[in-house]
């Protein structure tokens, strides 16, 4: 496929376009990420995120303390309850992050092509010509004619409420920098970015660790969003971590690429952790703004032929404010689609904007239409292509239940798994219908007591691309009979019916194991 060509399926009819959307039991197969905070934290408010489309609920623990975040997330839980829907945690770490602190929340006025200081002496109160930061090595990582971005959010690209410095000399601990625009700081804490400046901070803090070692074990988290991962080592010594933790063992670490630095070593990462999210928020600053577009596509299909999910950032900032999106911010989430992202994250359009509900409502079915026009044929192929001969076992069984669906015209994929790793590799595929997790409960012991496990895997496939999960009846764990197999798939057919997704002399897709073999087989309704 030469690298400029879509995926989209030709031709598209025109009148389609006109054709209005069809309500269904889900917004998309795309996922949608909402990060919650002031204008997102009531039950009502969170109910109707859910109702919207969020499946993952992000907790940014750059700002606010965690009886906050606590507070917000039992609304969650009642919100989850009322709702019937589904919503797995993810926790977002601080990590090396550099910051401009204004104990006194004074408005502060910065005038283009002045001079302003930034120092590591926190005992300064925050002025127009000197900015305390929280960082001690400043001076020893930047030099003359560097870049510096400073803003309240680094969320919203408006040059009034954010400034880009550029360092003019280095005065002991101190770097003075010329003003590039005028812009007004509002608040007690702006976030501070040097373009391609490695800054000698650790990815995981100790602040980071003592917020997972306790609200995160508190609350089991599905997923750690490791902040500024630049190396693989990075995700190593998180999971190092985690693995102490009892259950956060089984919480997945998705690397955040934020800079330069991260994307150098993106393989490795990829290769070392559970997903990626792409934070272009950040990138937008260290890259030139001409060469984001190509690391999104690259890094993008780098995750999916590794069959890890990908989440994209920063599609719809003027929703912060506003109830519709632009034109460019329409055509860029339905380009994320098209170029294979699982997964949108909303920050500030959900944090703190006015419409949190209509946005996740709006990306939703920007996704949905974007998903019709998507070349599963063309993908189907790369995908098959790029993984080769050989092929092993579950890779083999995977794309044909995929294969058969497509042939067959199927409603729907359903695939028993205990581990989740199964029906994330027909997720791999892209189907063009969605596919039931049945998550099998496995029990384990640690000689003390007995449990079963699923209810993680189960969550974590909220943030795959067209997987949809079910918590198989505990009283029927793996390893169970085919009599067994078989009422598991009653109730499953059953699930599909409740939500429309299955009707009368539709054909399914089940992929399950029996004794030591793998089965893909095709049913077809009754009435």
């Amino acid at each position: 496929m030469p690298s400029g060509q879509l995926l989209l399926e030709e031709p598209i009819r025109m009148a389609s376009i006109l054709e209005p959307s069809k309500p269904s039991f889900f917004s998309a197969m795309t996922k949608i990420v909402g990060t919650l905070g002031p204008k997102s934290r009531s039950v009502e408010v969170i109910s109707g995120c859910l109702k919207a489309g969020m499946s993952v609920a992000r907790f940014d623990f750059s700002w606010c303390d965690p009886d906050y975040h606590q507070e917000t997330l039992e609304n969650l839980k009642t919100a989850i309850k009322s709702t019937t829907k589904l919503c797995a945690i993810m926790l977002d770490t601080v990590g090396a992050e550099m910051q401009v602190v204004n104990k006194s929340e004074t408005t502060i006025t910065l005038q283009e092509d002045g001079e302003v200081v930034l120092t590591p002496d926190q005992g300064h109160e925050a002025t127009s010509e000197i900015l305390p930061i929280n960082f001690d090595g400043l001076a020893q990582s930047v030099k003359k004619g560097d870049t510096i971005f400073i803003g309240q959010y680094l969320f919203t690209g408006s040059e009034t409420t954010s400034v880009w410095l550029e360092v003019s000399e280095v005065k002991g601990n101190d770097v003075v920098c010329i003003i590039k625009n005028s812009a007004t700081l509002h608040g007690s804490l702006f976030t501070l970015h040097a373009s391609q400046v490695h800054i000698d901070l650790p990815t995981l803090t100790e602040k980071d660790k003592e917020v997972i070692s306790t609200w995160g074990v508190k609350n089991k988290i599905d997923f750690l969003s490791l902040s500024y991962t630049r190396h693989a080592e990075d995700v190593r010594q998180a999971r190092e971590f985690l693995s102490k933790l009892g259950d956060l063992s089984q919480t997945q670490i998705f690397a955040k690429i934020e800079n330069v630095e991260g994307l150098t070593h993106f393989d490795e990462i990829l290769q070392e952790a559970d997903g990626i999210i792409l934070s272009r928020g950040n990138l937008g600053i260290d890259l030139p703004p001409e060469k984001v577009f190509l690391f999104q596509k690259s890094a993008l299909n780098k995750c999916n032929m590794a069959g890890k999910p990908a989440v994209l950032t920063r599609v719809v900032d003027s929703m912060t404010d506003n109830l519709r999106p632009t034109r460019a911010e329409a055509t860029d989430v339905a380009n994320a689609v098209l170029d294979g992202s699982d997964a949108i994250l909303l920050g500030a359009e959900t944090l703190r904007g006015l419409y949190p509900v209509e946005t996740i409502y709006t990306v939703g079915r920007i996704c949905s239409e974007a998903e019709k026009v998507f070349n599963q044929d063309l993908y189907f192929k790369k995908t098959v292509k790029f993984v080769g001969e050989p092929m092993t076992h579950l890779e083999s069984i995977a794309s044909s239940a995929v294969r058969a669906a497509i042939k067959v015209k199927a409603s729907i994929i359903i695939c028993f798994t205990s581990s989740g790793r199964a029906a994330r590799l027909i997720a791999k595929y892209r189907p063009t219908m969605p596919v039931l997790s049945v998550v099998i409960p496995r029990l384990k012991t640690n000689q003390l007591k007995w449990s079963f496990s699923g209810a993680f895997e189960a969550r974590q496939s909220l943030i795959v691309r067209g997987l949809f999960p079910m918590l198989a009846d505990p009283r029927h764990p793996a390893g169970s009979t085919s009599a067994t197999s078989e009422t598991i798939l009653k109730v499953a057919l059953d699930h599909g019916k409740a939500l429309g997704i299955i009707k009368s002399h539709d054909r399914v897709v089940v992929c399950q194991k029996l004794g030591d073999a793998s089965v893909v087989k095709i049913i077809e309704l009754e009435d």
